[in-house]
C-alpha cells in the first residue's frame, strides 16, 4: 500500500471504496481468531488445574518449601477460578484441554511462520508496521493518544494507513505476545526441553515460562478487548467488512460531512 499523493486528482477521498487488506492478512487474522480463542479457552483449563504462578524452576515442587507464588487463584470458586462457560473442555478434564491447547498450538506457530516469512519478503512489516522516527516523537505520540481518548479517528486517505498506535500494538502482538507465547509453550513441554535445553535456561525456570506464558496470553486477550472496542467506535460495518472482502471505505472528511 503506498501513500497517496494528496496533491494529485487520482488521491483517494472520503466516501471513496479502496482496497485495504491483502488476502494473506485477512486469512491470518480469521485464522488467529479461531485458533487463539481455542488456545486461551483450553489454557484456561489447564490453569485450572493449578491455579498458582510462580518464578524459578520449581515452584510448588520445590524440596521442602514451596516457593511462594506471586499469583494465587486457588480461593476463588473452590479452587476453579475459571467456569466451564469459557473454557474448552466445559466440564473438567486436564487431559483433554492439553489435547487440544497443543493440536491448535502448531496451527499458531505455522502461521505465524508463514506470516512473518510473508511479511519481510513482501514488505509488509517495514512499510505498513514499522513507525517511522518522527511518529515516535513524544508529541506525535501524544498528539495519537490524545485523539484516540477523544474518539478521533484518521479520515480520508489517512484511514489507508496505520497509525503509530495501531503499528506498535500490532507490532507488540506479532513480534513479542504471539511468539512469547509459542516459545515460553515449547519451554513447558518435558520432551522438547530434551532437545533444546537452553530455552530452560532462557526464561529462568520452567515455572517462570509458565508466568511469561501466561502474561503474554493475558497481554493478547487485553490487546483483543481494545481492538475489538476500537472496531465498534471506528464503525463495525466498515471494518468487518474490510477484514472479510478487502474493500474498506475511507471516512469522510469533516468538511465532507457538514
Amino acid at each position: 500500500m503506498s501513500d497517496p499523493d494528496p496533491a494529485t486528482p487520482s488521491a483517494p477521498r472520503g466516501g471513496d471504496w479502496v482496497r485495504r487488506h491483502h488476502p494473506v492478512t485477512r486469512l491470518w487474522h480469521w485464522t488467529n481468531v479461531f485458533v487463539v480463542t481455542v488456545m486461551l479457552m483450553s489454557g484456561l483449563m489447564i490453569f485450572n488445574a493449578h491455579p498458582r504462578l510462580y518464578w524459578g524452576h520449581y515452584g510448588a515442587n520445590a524440596k521442602g518449601h514451596p516457593d511462594p507464588a506471586w499469583l494465587d487463584l486457588s480461593h476463588i470458586n473452590n479452587g476453579v477460578p475459571f467456569p466451564g462457560a469459557v473454557t474448552i473442555p466445559s466440564t473438567y478434564s486436564l487431559a483433554d484441554a492439553r489435547l487440544w491447547h497443543f493440536a491448535f498450538a502448531w496451527v499458531l506457530v505455522a502461521g505465524l511462520a508463514l506470516y512473518l516469512g510473508w511479511s519481510l519478503i513482501g514488505g509488509h512489516l517495514r512499510r505498513d508496521l514499522a513507525p517511522r522516527a518522527a511518529e515516535l516523537a513524544p508529541a506525535h505520540l501524544w498528539h495519537d493518544i490524545r485523539q484516540h481518548a477523544r474518539l478521533r479517528f484518521p479520515t480520508g486517505a489517512a484511514a489507508l494507513h496505520y497509525n503509530v498506535l495501531q503499528k506498535l500494538a500490532y507490532g507488540g502482538v506479532l513480534l513479542m505476545l504471539l511468539p512469547g507465547v509459542i516459545l515460553t509453550g515449547l519451554t513447558m513441554s518435558p520432551a522438547l526441553d530434551a532437545g533444546i535445553p537452553w530455552l530452560v535456561d532462557l526464561f529462568g525456570g520452567r515455572q517462570s515460562a509458565r508466568s511469561v506464558h501466561f502474561l503474554c496470553a493475558a497481554g493478547l486477550v487485553a490487546f483483543f478487548v481494545v481492538h475489538i472496542a476500537m472496531v465498534v467506535l471506528a464503525g463495525p460495518i466498515n471494518e468487518v467488512r474490510s477484514m472479510l472482502t478487502g474493500w474498506y471505505r475511507l471516512p469522510s472528511e469533516p468538511e465532507e460531512q457538514s
